[in-house]
C-alpha cells in the first residue's frame, strides 16, 4: 500500500496501523489515516461494529494473513483498556502500542503492577469527542486543531514516541507531553468535572413542568449540552479518575455553599459583594478558555435576526464572506412560537463595528 496523501505528499505514518475498538474514536482515527493513504485494519469485540466502521471507510477487518502492524491503536472503554493493552503487547511484540483512553494513570499503574514490559507502550489521549458515540458518528476531522496528550517515560524509545506523534500530526492535532498524573488531573478539571456538573444540572429538569421547560433558552442548552453523554462510559471514566473529580467537586461545593449563604440573606453586609466576586471569578475563568486555533483571544458576539425559512442562514454566511468578515464561531437559537431565529456570530473585536454597519446596509437586523 502506498502511503501517499491525496495532495501528493507522503504520509508521516509509515507501516500498517491496526485499530482495536472501532467506535467513535477508533473509526475517526481510521477515517483520518485512510484519507492520507495509510493502510488501516480494524478489530472490535462486536463484528457489527467492525463491519459498520469498514463500510464508512475507516479501514478493513484484520485477517490472519496480515503482517504485524507498525502501530496498534487501542480505543476501547476504560474498564478494559489495560487488559487489551497487555494482550496487544503480547500479540504484536514488535509493534508500538498506544491507547486513546480518557484516563492514563489507572491503566499504567495496573500494567506496572502486573510486571508488563511497557517499552513499546506509549499512552495517549486526543482531547476530542462528541456527545454521541459509535462509528456512525465518526469524522475524519474530529481531531483537527485539538490537543493530543502523549505520556512517555525515560524508557520510551524515540522511534515509538515519533510514531505516535506522527499519527497526531497527520490527523491535524497538536501533540503535547504530560505525565499520566498531570494528564488525569488536567482532564479531571476541564472534561470530567464539566460532565458531572452538566449532568447534575440537567437532572434538575426531570420534575419541571413542560411550561417551564418551554422557556428554556440558549443558556440552558449550553450548560447541559454534554449531559446526553453515555452514562455507562462515564461511570467508568469518573470512577477511574475519582480523586481528581472529587477534588473539583469539593471545591465547587464550597463555592456553592458560599453562594447559597449569600443569597439566603442578600441584605447582610458584604453579601452582594460576595455574590459579585463569585460571578466575577467566573468571568476571569471563562476568559482563560482557549478559542479558535488554541488562542485565548476573546471575541465579540453579534446577534443577527434571521427568518426561520430555508436558505436564510446560507445567505447570511454568504454575506459575511462577501464582506470579508471571518466568523470565529456560530450558534443558532429559535424563538419559541415565532418564525424567526437568532444567529449569534463571534468575530474579532476590531471588525465588529464594521460588520454591524455593513450587515445593516444589506438589510439584516442586528440586536
Amino acid at each position: 500500500m502506498s502511503h501517499t496523501q491525496t495532495n501528493g505528499l507522503a504520509s508521516r505514518v509509515q507501516g500498517q496501523v491496526h485499530i482495536i475498538g472501532a467506535g467513535l474514536l477508533g473509526a475517526s482515527i481510521g477515517l483520518g489515516l485512510r484519507s492520507h493513504g495509510v493502510e488501516v485494519t480494524l478489530e472490535d469485540a462486536s463484528p457489527t461494529t467492525v463491519a459498520l466502521a469498514a463500510d464508512y471507510g475507516a479501514g478493513r477487518p484484520r485477517s490472519d494473513a496480515d503482517p504485524e502492524p507498525a502501530l496498534v491503536v487501542i480505543a476501547t472503554p476504560p474498564d478494559v483498556v489495560a487488559d487489551v493493552i497487555e494482550r496487544a503487547l503480547t500479540r504484536f511484540p514488535d509493534a508500538v502500542v498506544t491507547d486513546v483512553a480518557s484516563i492514563k494513570l489507572a491503566p499504567f499503574q495496573t500494567l506496572t503492577e502486573r510486571g508488563i514490559d511497557l517499552t513499546n507502550y506509549v499512552g495517549s489521549h486526543p482531547m476530542a469527542g462528541r456527545e454521541r458515540g459509535g462509528a456512525i458518528m465518526a469524522r475524519a476531522d474530529l481531531f483537527a486543531a485539538r490537543p493530543w496528550v502523549i505520556c512517555r517515560d525515560e524508557e520510551t524509545p524515540a522511534a515509538a514516541l515519533s510514531l505516535v506523534e506522527s499519527v497526531a500530526l497527520e490527523l491535524g492535532a497538536t501533540p503535547l507531553e504530560m505525565t499520566p498524573q498531570q494528564h488525569d488531573r488536567a482532564v479531571g478539571l476541564v472534561s470530567h468535572l464539566p460532565q458531572a456538573v452538566s449532568s447534575l444540572l440537567a437532572a434538575r429538569l426531570l420534575d419541571a413542568s413542560e411550561q417551564h421547560i418551554g422557556l428554556a433558552g440558549q443558556g440552558l442548552r449550553d450548560t447541559t449540552r454534554i449531559a446526553s453523554s453515555d452514562p455507562e462510559l462515564w461511570v467508568q471514566i469518573l470512577s477511574a479518575n475519582r480523586s481528581s473529580v472529587v477534588e473539583g467537586l469539593e471545591a465547587l461545593q464550597l463555592d456553592l455553599e458560599a453562594l447559597i449563604g449569600a443569597l439566603r440573606d442578600p441584605e447582610k453586609p458584604g453579601a452582594r459583594r460576595h455574590i459579585a466576586d463569585l460571578l466575577a471569578a467566573g468571568n476571569r475563568g471563562v476568559a482563560r478558555i482557549p478559542g479558535k486555533h488554541g488562542s485565548s483571544e476573546r471575541f465579540t458576539t453579534l446577534t443577527v435576526l434571521i427568518d426561520d425559512r430555508p436558505g436564510q442562514l446560507a445567505a447570511l454566511l454568504t454575506e459575511l464572506g462577501d464582506l470579508g468578515i471571518n466568523m470565529e464561531d456560530l450558534r443558532l437559537e429559535h424563538s419559541p412560537g415565532a418564525q424567526i431565529g437568532f444567529a449569534e456570530i463571534a468575530v474579532l473585536p476590531e471588525v465588529a463595528e464594521r460588520a454591524i454597519s455593513d450587515l445593516k446596509e444589506r438589510g439584516w437586523t442586528t440586536l
